[in-house]
């Protein structure tokens, strides 16, 4: 068993990590079994919210527009990280975004995590859903949805109660236990700045046709920027 680690919950403008950004992350550390640190952040992710991400969090753009950047939150989150394990609900999803955005930051972020849905996909197959709501619901847990701390909360109870359940279970069995870290990997590429031609051409396509934007050319990448051209040209042409 496993009784120190940092459970991290994000909350992002979409679900992948290669295009969408943290909005929210929210950080329990326990050591010991014991909750030692708490910390919680919005991060400004430089473009609008979806709508489907307002309704979802109650995350508005108003309140993102005075936040921090993730430059300036993530050097803290990977120094709070730095030799725990981290804990999750899908882990991985979370790690990845984590990863993606620290490779673009040229930092380091190589952990272990221990995975809550992976635990209640194995003992728990008689559930209908093992979502995290799902599962507090079952458990008796108080839960706020979708708000990054109150998340990172929730998956810690959800730990305990399943490691008490189960955890004994686990280490009969023999084998790699799944309340145990294991190592989390993510391939993330780095992106790469929106060149001069791309710049230029949108410039030009926006003047063009008079259009109305809600992004920033010039903080771009060269894929988000080839994405946005391809839009503009497929929709009003050249």
């Amino acid at each position: 068993m496993t009784d120190s680690y940092v459970c991290i919950d994000l909350e992002t403008t979409g679900l992948n990590p290669k295009t969408d950004k943290i909005i929210e992350i929210g950080v329990v550390r326990v050591e010991e079994d014991r909750v030692t640190k708490e910390w919680e952040t919005l991060v400004n992710p430089d473009r609008p919210l979806p709508e489907r991400i307002i309704e979802l969090t109650g995350i508005r753009d108003e309140q993102l527009a005075g936040a921090p950047g993730i430059g300036e939150v993530l050097p803290g989150l990977l120094e709070m990280t730095e030799g725990f394990a981290l804990l999750g609900h899908s882990v991985l999803f979370d790690y990845s975004f984590v990863k993606k955005a620290a490779v673009n930051l040229r930092l380091s972020f190589e952990r272990e995590g221990i995975d809550t849905l992976k635990i209640a996909r194995k003992y728990l197959p008689e559930l209908e859903s093992r979502s995290l709501p799902a599962l507090c619901r079952h458990y008796g847990i108080g839960h706020s949805a979708h708000r990054a701390l109150q998340d990172a909360e929730a998956t810690v109870e959800l730990y305990r109660k399943l490691a008490r359940d189960f955890g004994e279970k686990e280490e009969a069995e023999g084998g790699k236990s799944l309340f145990r870290p294991g190592k989390l990997c993510y391939q993330a590429k780095r992106d790469t700045p929106v060149t001069l031609p791309q710049k230029e051409q949108l410039y030009k396509l926006v003047d063009r046709h008079k259009l109305i934007i809600d992004y920033d050319i010039e903080k771009l990448t060269r894929s988000e920027a080839s994405r946005r051209i391809d839009r503009i040209l497929a929709e009003y042409g050249r």
